[in-house]
């Protein structure tokens, strides 16, 4: 059943829908080519609705779903259940759902990584991305988590704590954690004392000096609050577990690049991005990885939620790239 109720701009519909069997919780502004968005760690789908109503109100149809294991999608027990090739078919299945052929994906943290994924899997039903906080890595021979032990950082990164049986006890009461990760991950705190990925001292669940950041829409928060309070963390922390499983998986797409329009967006005060790429990359180092990356943008005063910091900024850009798209 759909609920059409009036938030921002945009008449929004927000629904249950059947994607491979089982409920997704979808919401959906706009009509026009339609924009799927994708969000990450801990958050929902409710993230992206200031985007949501920039592209419906130039003339999308703008999706997003609550991934699996977040809010009110499937969110099986089973950590195997969320490598990269179930969250693309979830994708698929959104769209199969919904009766559209094709979209335009836009994704942040795990979000853009599966839907970097969805775009080596499935080119025919994804047409472009945008990417936020996270840049683009093909499959290669050795993983991710293999090259950060092999930096010496196996007993320092913060993913591998997350990856550990129990972590979600860590992550209790949403209403404490989801504000710590919205403030400490941003760049609202003092200068050296927000959350660096490879010093657990300064990890993303230290107490927060404020219930709602200045630059957070007090609902969202309450929202995301509600859901986790409600769901719990095993799913969302599943990305985590089941990224050795993506590896695995996706050996047949070894070196497979994204070849479809991109654009990645980043703060350069997020220090997962410092990590990922130290100094600011050049177009031209992006494109060995993604040949038709149109261009990137560093956010100057941001840190890891440019969707919220900064959302006039990212509206603009990804109505932009949209237009040149259409354009082109």
């Amino acid at each position: 059943m759909a609920d059409h109720r009036a938030t921002g701009t945009a008449p929004v519909r927000r629904m249950q829908v059947q994607v491979n069997g089982q409920p997704f919780r979808v919401i959906e502004p706009g009509r026009g080519p339609v924009v799927l968005f994708c969000h990450g760690f801990p958050d929902t789908a409710e993230t992206w609705r200031s985007q949501m109503d920039a592209v419906a109100e130039a003339g999308y149809r703008a999706v997003a779903l609550d991934m699996r294991g977040f809010g009110g999608s499937y969110a099986p027990a089973d950590v195997n259940l969320y490598s990269a090739l179930h969250t693309v078919g979830d994708m698929v299945g959104v769209l199969d759902a919904l009766d559209i052929p094709s979209a335009v994906l836009v994704g942040h943290d795990w979000g853009a990584d599966h839907a970097q994924r969805a775009m080596v899997l499935r080119p025919d039903r994804f047409r472009a991305i945008v990417s936020v906080s996270i840049p683009f890595t093909p499959r290669r021979e050795m993983s991710a988590w293999d090259q950060i032990r092999k930096q010496g950082l196996g007993d320092r990164y913060y993913a591998f704590d997350m990856m550990k049986p129990g972590s979600e006890a860590r992550f209790g009461p949403a209403e404490r954690t989801i504000p710590s990760a919205l403030y400490w991950l941003s760049a609202s705190p003092p200068p050296g004392t927000g959350w660096d990925p490879t010093d657990p001292v300064r990890h993303m669940l230290r107490p927060a000096p404020v219930t709602v950041p200045d630059w957070a829409d007090p609902d969202y928060v309450r929202h995301n609050i509600g859901a986790f309070a409600k769901t719990g963390f095993h799913g969302g922390l599943n990305y985590y577990r089941a990224a050795q499983a993506t590896f695995d998986l996706m050996a047949a797409f070894k070196g497979m690049l994204i070849r479809q329009p991109s654009l990645y967006i980043w703060g350069a005060e997020d220090s997962l991005c410092q990590l990922f790429h130290p100094t600011t990359p050049s177009l031209e180092e992006l494109r060995r990885n993604a040949p038709g990356l149109v261009d990137q943008v560093r956010l100057e005063g941001v840190g890891h939620w440019p969707q919220h910091e900064a959302a006039d900024r990212v509206n603009a850009e990804l109505v932009k790239f949209l237009g040149t798209m259409n354009a082109s």
